[in-house]
């Protein structure tokens, strides 16, 4: 159990540099392209899904939540929303680069997750009615707390997932010292099914926990890219569960659910079936 604990601290302390400068980096952007991306997302019409999508595969704090305030007053189409969903990966983007994923890698995961996401917006703007609905948006303040200085939020989002980090490799580690971490492995990868259904309902989960959770998965080798896949085309935050807070109607809310949760199985399925890899 020392072991295990040792292990577990000198592996998540040598990220702290790493997700600092991350999430400074992307702390920035998001700074400058804040306002902009807004009114870019409100102006977008019918190419919603596309403007969204590619919005959302920049990690912007709150980016999803905010989408979800503008779909609650009826400002961005279903179909816009659920692609910025579907292309919205939370924290993934600073884990990948504090793990030094390589470049391809990552760009190659993010194209995925923009294809699909786009695809499926287009789809669901044409098939699905419009709610004539005029529900009032008002401002929801992520945990991120992204008004105060860059600096600042960076620290905290580092804390954050550090601590996530801690806990999550601590289980894992336990569980492949007295498992093994074939036979752990063999659960998720020897089952094309399971996988992508586990972790796209792993991905439902409204914090940033759950994008954490399944790209350490992915980068341990437990779970296949399919079965990742999944987990983060479902995983948007806590952006769902602003939706159900402020948007009156339950069964749009349990359809749009639905919706992501679908499409992230059915991807990671396809994708294992053909046993695509990164």
């Amino acid at each position: 159990m020392k072991e295990i604990i040792l292990d577990t601290l000198i592996d998540s302390l040598k990220l702290i540099p790493f997700l600092l400068v991350a999430f400074l980096l992307l702390e920035y952007i998001e700074h400058k392209m804040n306002k902009k991306t807004e009114k870019m997302i409100q102006k977008s019409g019918k190419f919603g899904p596309f403007i969204g999508g590619i919005l959302g595969i920049f990690p912007q704090c709150g980016f999803s939540v905010m989408a979800t305030n503008l779909y609650g007053a009826r400002i961005i189409t279903i179909g816009t929303l659920i692609s910025i969903y579907l292309t919205t990966s939370d924290e993934m983007l600073p884990i990948l680069i504090s793990k030094n994923v390589e470049i391809s890698v990552i760009l190659k995961i993010i194209l995925v997750k923009l294809l699909v996401g786009i695809t499926v917006g287009f789809i669901c703007n044409l098939i699905l009615k419009k709610s004539k609905n005029d529900i009032e948006a008002f401002c929801n303040e992520e945990h991120c707390d992204c008004n105060h200085s860059i600096f600042k939020s960076s620290l905290k989002h580092t804390i954050n997932i550090l601590l996530f980090i801690l806990v999550f490799s601590f289980i894992l580690n336990t569980l492949i010292y007295y498992i093994g971490e074939d036979k752990l492995s063999s659960l998720f990868t020897q089952n094309i099914f399971l996988g992508p259904i586990i972790s796209s309902l792993i991905g439902l989960i409204p914090n940033c926990a759950s994008s954490v959770i399944i790209t350490e998965l992915y980068l341990d080798s437990i779970i296949s890219a399919g079965s990742m896949l999944s987990g983060l085309l479902t995983g948007s935050g806590i952006a769902l569960l602003i939706l159900f807070k402020i948007n009156d109607n339950l069964k749009e809310n349990i359809k749009i659910l639905s919706i992501i949760y679908l499409v992230g199985v059915v991807t990671g399925i396809i994708m294992n079936l053909f046993n695509v890899i990164f």
